[in-house]
């Protein structure tokens, strides 16, 4: 890809206030009542290019100041228009609760600014949202399915953007949504600007970013350990049929302020929720099969601190954006690493500190050493009495005093699993991958 490649400077964490970065005195009086002294580095970072209207590549995790950091430039570079006109910036998301945040983001900082933000995704009756659009709007957020439709029905035109944002790129990619964003660019102006943001960037991601545009500068704002260093990561190993009790065990030692419980599945989600309500007060779940009205509400609840404790899946788990999560579960470890990363990365917000635990079975050796290789960091083993997994006389891992980062590629496995996959590093080189004992 032709671009200019920059790695965000460490000095910017040191920045100095918003005033230095060009603002309008309108936004920076937004910026003030919101609450926002300094600026975070992607956002000192980003805010600059935006405002010159090249087209930027941001790596960076949510928690992190992203969605300020492209909100704001799209309000200063916002164009004067009449009643009824078209949208000026298009931002595509994974998720309807994203989409909910990102809108919320964009209300609070126009605070002195007649501009209208109109969110539009599933689930919610079409009518209000064509109404709305038909009263003009000058930002539009979405999921790409829903603006798709619009645009269909001819309710969304897209012929006055100047600024098309994909948020969280990598996840849209992740959940089919390549063909749509496609469609959706292709109708877009050609001297539009792009602004994409992704919390890792795999070949997807680079080959949209190629195709769709324009020498891009390529910001990263992600510490070559793409673990949080705020967050400590343990895992515990245990039966799966006791996989209940061990959570149960673990919400009553940590009394957790806030805390998401991650499953796989959409019935898993219910059935663990049904079981913590009848042991702990303020319990809920979300998931994809739940009405949108359903998903607002409990969304609202957990922001407010109304609810304790949310169990999720995986599906929703990037719009869920509370800074005072104090707890991950990871109850069903995840299918896929970048999940991991997603999941552990919704506690530690803004720099915070947060406490994650995974469960990890006998079978599922491989998959934690899929994650430690992917953050390329060991997570700590949390012996909880009674709960550990055994295969034969041996349990699953390793005691924490025998194995460390220098010595973890030659510790051995008394039984393995079938294996893994090749995995491979920079460069295309095999990794040689950590053998776990079981």
């Amino acid at each position: 890809m032709d671009s200019s490649t920059k790695v965000a400077d460490l000095a910017l964490q040191n920045s100095p206030g918003f005033q230095h970065l060009s603002l309008s005195p309108t936004t920076l009086a937004a910026l003030e009542t919101a609450g926002y002294i300094e600026p975070t580095p992607i956002q000192a970072g980003l805010i600059p290019h935006a405002l010159a209207g090249v087209d930027v590549l941001g790596q960076a995790r949510t928690g992190t100041g992203k969605t300020a950091a492209f909100v704001i430039p799209i309000l200063e570079r916002l164009q004067p228009v009449k009643k009824g006109h078209r949208p000026q910036a298009l931002i595509l998301v994974p998720t309807r609760e994203l989409a909910v945040q990102v809108r919320e983001e964009a209300v609070k900082l126009s605070h002195g600014r007649k501009i209208h933000s109109v969110a539009l995704y599933g689930g919610k009756p079409i009518r209000g949202q064509i109404e709305k659009l038909a009263r003009g709007a000058e930002i539009v957020i979405g999921t790409p399915g829903r603006v798709l439709d619009h645009m269909g029905r001819g309710t969304l035109r897209l012929d006055d953007l100047l600024v098309v944002v994909l948020d969280e790129a990598d996840r849209m990619l992740d959940i089919g949504f390549r063909p749509d964003i496609e469609k959706i660019l292709r109708r877009c102006p050609k001297s539009r600007q792009t602004l994409l943001l992704s919390a890792t960037v795999p070949p997807p991601v680079e080959r949209l970013a190629r195709s769709y545009m324009r020498e891009p500068i390529s910001l990263n704002f992600s510490p070559s350990d793409i673990s949080v260093e705020t967050i400590e990561q343990f895992y515990c190993t245990v039966d799966a049929e006791r996989k209940f009790e061990l959570l149960e065990h673990l919400i009553k030692r940590e009394s957790p302020h806030q805390a998401i419980v991650f499953c796989r599945t959409k019935r898993g989600t219910d059935k663990i929720e049904r079981r913590l309500t009848k042991r702990f007060d303020k319990v809920a779940c979300i998931h994809g099969d739940l009405a949108q009205n359903v998903r607002d509400r409990v969304m609202g609840a957990f922001r407010e601190g109304r609810i304790r404790i949310l169990v999720a899946t995986d599906v929703v788990g990037r719009g869920i954006d509370v800074t005072s999560i104090s707890h991950i579960f990871n109850y069903d470890i995840p299918q896929f690493c970048d999940d991991y990363v997603h999941r552990v990365g919704r506690t530690g917000r803004m720099g915070r500190e947060g406490v994650a635990y995974t469960f990890v079975t006998p079978e599922e050796g491989n998959e934690l050493t899929r994650i430690e290789m992917r953050i390329d960091r060991l997570l700590k083993r949390d012996e909880v009495t009674g709960f550990a997994a055994v295969r034969g006389e041996s349990p699953i891992g390793r005691p924490e005093s025998t194995v460390t980062t220098e010595n973890a590629a030659e510790t051995t496995a008394e039984v393995v699993p079938k294996p893994a996959p090749p995995l491979y590093g920079r460069g295309g080189r095999p990794v040689r991958r950590i053998r776990r004992a079981l």
